[in-house]
């Protein structure tokens, strides 16, 4: 049962949706109920009054559920709530998008109480899948989220004996239509358009309703217009199996929402290969929330792992690095083992500034990074780079030098920008350009005294011609084994993020490759202006 105490806004544009889930929710226990007919009336609910939980349908006017999520994650304030996608939808990459912009779960039409229940009971018990708080999420998750579980896999679960519902309130139509079905599927029947409705809104509905309509009570177009108001039954199938033959009676069954619609008497040969049709689509339309169920666990456990990586390494490595900056600082080291542990202490702060740089390019992805610029020693950080990058390469003998244009004794020039972002640029950069650069060559970082910094990374060696135009682009590597085709993209980010560029050159009669990379330029003057904006 839920907690009394739990608020609940339920969005749906359908009255009957609404009230019927309403229902559910108020037998579960639910006290507090809010609903809305569109997700910009949820918004503005969710702004001014309390809820826990939102449940929304997906196709909506106005504002859809799908935009109702984006809005909501993206909200300093709401990006915590358990969120519900009530959906009939089929389109893969479009429930990737939903779960990519944090759904809490996905509940498949049909369904019955107990599958809502359960869903409440697991949304409520999970922590908040994304960050606060989170815009839309980068196409390449999304389409990483499609192509994550494999149909073929899911169709390999278990069969399940689907069940047909015959509703009929002559014995013999009854009798006739079981026996014809029985021997490849459970066959309910009805003698009423009442208990065929109670059938169908249980929480075991049928997966295919054969319905007369000519019934006592109860006849089988008010059973249908029922059925399309309940969440349960709404998505049923269902064939109309009548003696009515007009074409009005035809016209009106189709707008109930049935599939198909067979005169009596019944031919065997005519029924048996339509309602075989039908039962592939209830099959595929089972295997929706297997298959989302599935994608929602790995994005969780992707997340997991994206925790792990951004947290609970980050303790081990400040060990490892103040263990080594004590060795370092005893006197009793001789000259060579502290340039060593120099190194060693070097590598593993990029490792921490890796770990804390993953969760700055994800705000940066999302659009939420909000850069606050200070004066950078882009010179000390250079120069700290290219040592790291002598030692690393040294079976290469690659000469790496940095150049520059500011006169001898003069103080280098200042960024303003990221100190982090800057190393993590200029070391994917610089990298870069020392894989590249055959043995025996020269790599130059330079160094240009202009407004703003320009730098230039030069290389021997051209980049490709089939990746020039998608070289900053993610997942894009060339000739390199194990290469993740992500320095060049961050590169991109954190040059972007910065308020600065950077871009490719290639020579390919100098057979030379030069990427340059141009950031702010601090100055006393702009840190003066920047001290007036704020007073």
């Amino acid at each position: 049962m839920i907690d009394k105490q739990t608020v609940f806004l339920v969005v749906d544009d359908f009255e009957p949706m609404r009230k019927v889930t309403s229902s559910q929710l108020r037998a579960l226990g639910a006290n507090t109920i809010v609903t809305a007919i569109n997700g910009a009336e949820a918004l503005r609910i969710l702004q001014t009054q309390r809820v826990d939980v939102v449940l929304s349908d997906w196709n909506m006017p106005v504002m859809g559920g799908l935009e109702l999520l984006k809005a909501v994650r993206a909200d300093d304030k709401l990006w915590h709530l358990p969120f519900i996608m009530i959906t009939a939808e089929a389109d893969r990459h479009r429930i990737a998008e939903a779960i990519a912009n944090g759904v809490s779960d996905l509940l498949v039409k049909p369904y019955s109480a107990d599958g809502l229940a359960t869903r409440i009971e697991k949304v409520l018990t999970l922590p908040p899948r994304l960050s606060p708080p989170a815009h839309a999420a980068p196409a390449e998750k999304r389409e990483a989220l499609a192509v994550a579980v494999d149909p073929v896999v899911q169709g390999a679960r278990k069969p399940v004996r689907l069940t047909i519902l015959v509703a009929d309130d002559a014995p013999d139509n009854l009798e006739l239509l079981a026996n014809m079905f029985n021997e490849e599927y459970s066959v309910l029947v009805a003698r009423s358009g009442e208990v065929a409705l109670g059938i169908c809104q249980s929480n075991e509905p049928p997966d295919l309703v054969l319905l007369d309509i000519m019934m006592p009570g109860m006849d089988g177009f008010e059973v249908a217009k029922r059925m399309r108001e309940h969440p349960t039954s709404e998505l049923i199938p269902l064939i109309f199996v009548t003696a009515m033959t007009s074409e009005d009676a035809r016209l009106k069954g189709l707008e109930l929402g049935a599939m198909d619609f067979v005169t009596k008497p019944i031919d065997p040969d005519v029924l048996k290969p339509r309602v075989r049709n039908f039962m592939r689509y209830v099959e595929l339309r089972k295997q929706l929330q297997a298959n989302y169920d599935d994608m929602l666990e790995l994005a969780r456990l992707r997340d997991d792992v994206e925790h792990i990586m951004r947290h609970d390494m980050k303790g081990p490595l400040t060990g490892v690095i103040g263990l080594v900056q004590a060795l370092a600082d005893d006197k009793s080291m001789n000259k060579k083992h502290v340039e060593q542990l120099r190194i060693i202490e070097d590598t593993a702060v990029q490792g921490l500034d890796m770990i804390n740089l993953s969760s700055e390019l994800f705000k940066i992805e999302t659009g939420r990074f909000e850069l606050d610029a200070k004066p950078v020693k882009i010179g000390d950080i250079l120069r700290r780079i290219v040592h790291i990058s002598r030692e690393t390469f040294a079976e290469k003998h690659l000469t790496i030098v940095i150049d520059t244009d500011v006169p001898l004794g003069q103080e280098l020039p200042q960024v303003l920008g990221d100190a982090m972002f800057c190393n993590s640029l200029f070391q994917n950069v610089i990298k870069n350009a020392c894989e590249a650069a055959p043995a025996r060559t020269r790599v130059t970082v330079t160094l240009i005294n202009e407004t703003p910094l320009r730098f230039v990374i030069q290389n021997k060696g051209a980049v490709p011609v089939d990746i020039r135009e998608r070289f900053f682009d993610k997942f894009v590597t060339y000739g390199k084994e194990g290469g993740t085709g992500l320095g060049t993209y961050s590169a991109k980010m954190l040059a972007a993020a910065q308020n600065g560029t950077i871009s490719l050159e290639v020579s390919d009669t100098e057979n030379q490759t030069a990427i340059t990379v141009i950031l702010p330029r601090y100055s006393e003057a702009t840190e003066i202006k920047k001290t007036l904006r704020t007073i």
